[in-house]
């Protein structure tokens, strides 16, 4: 005898159903057959491990950030940590693929890749909603840092991965203590933004992208009493000139200075040469010349350096490349 419930009986049952989350209703995403592969395509090429173009060049992954490993991922990027688990919202990574294409941080940058599909953008929320598990994939294990011994870390936490950026950022925070608050909406009632790089670090990102073109020199100049604390300073598309720049003298954390499409000329790079930790510098649409490079040159820190339609030539970029043979100079 069969038994089989009326029509009316299932909606109940199918309303119940159609209001459980998403990630309940779906089978669990699967990292190694469903993200793997897209991330493969447009993502792990310019995020891989070090190597040697066909001109012997070193090609470094941009940065820091690897993305040919499972322990890679957990290491993060020179700008901390990128993935958090269970929360997408709070992910680096997935808000850098969501950012609307015209942003400067948009992933994959214009030209190198195409967009994540919406299909391929749900199935990388839910794999981070659902606790980001790589599942058995390991990837790429050259140049993965020793994990700490299980017993100096802390009672059921999993061992850390660190990565030699996430070093720098620790060697920098020593002996630094985070301004206080009314110290910060300093730097937010003079138009910028200054949030911590991470939730227990005391080192600063700074930028004035929101105030675009209303950010000037004065205000810029004006962030002085949290400029021991800045890694990362943007005053792209702001109305910044040389003078602005002489908050670097200021700034010796600094790891990250993006100038892109400013008035910025040779005379506001000689600011530069203090710069002893600086590793990525932004000099996209800027007036700098190859005059201006000069004052780069002491700089081996640099890891990249963005030069595309700034009044340098491929003449002077070659020579920057002589001086700093580690860096990643892109000029075009």
């Amino acid at each position: 005898m069969r038994f089989s419930l009326p029509p009316t009986a299932l909606v109940p049952i199918t309303a119940a159903l159609l209001s459980l989350p998403a990630a309940l209703r779906a089978a669990p995403v699967k990292f190694e057959s469903e993200v793997l592969p897209f991330l493969e395509k447009k993502c792990v090429e310019c995020h891989r491990a070090p190597y040697e173009d066909k001109n012997g060049k070193l090609v470094k992954p941009k940065a820091g950030l690897r993305m040919d490993g499972a322990w890679a991922f957990t290491a993060g990027s020179e700008n901390g940590e990128i993935l958090k688990p269970g929360d997408s919202a709070k992910s680096e990574l997935y808000a850098r693929v969501t950012l609307p294409p015209d942003d400067d941080d948009f992933m994959p940058p214009q030209g190198k890749a195409d967009p994540l599909t919406p299909a391929e953008l749900d199935l990388f929320k839910r794999w981070i909603d659902e606790g980001a598990d790589f599942g058995g994939w390991v990837g790429n294990v050259d140049g993965k840092a020793e994990e700490t011994k299980p017993e100096a870390a802390p009672a059921a936490s999993p061992a850390m991965i660190v990565s030699e950026t996430q070093k720098v950022y620790t060697r920098l925070a020593e002996g630094l203590t985070l301004p206080d608050q009314k110290t910060l909406e300093s730097v937010t009632a003079a138009g910028g933004r200054a949030l911590p790089l991470a939730q227990t670090s005391p080192l600063l990102s700074v930028d004035f992208r929101l105030a675009g073109a209303d950010a000037k020199d004065e205000a810029i100049l004006s962030v002085g009493s949290v400029a021991a604390n800045i890694a990362h300073l943007d005053l792209s598309r702001s109305s910044a000139t040389d003078a602005a720049l002489g908050i670097l003298a200021e700034t010796p954390r600094l790891v990250r200075l993006d100038l892109g499409n400013t008035a910025i000329g040779d005379e506001g790079l000689k600011n530069l040469k203090g710069l002893k930790e600086l590793r990525y510098l932004n000099l996209h649409g800027t007036a700098v010349t190859d005059a201006g490079l000069n004052h780069l040159k002491s700089l081996t820190s640099l890891d990249s350096v963005y030069l595309w339609q700034s009044k340098i030539t491929e003449a002077g970029a070659k020579e920057l490349r002589k001086a700093l043979p580690n860096a990643r100079i892109i000029s075009k």
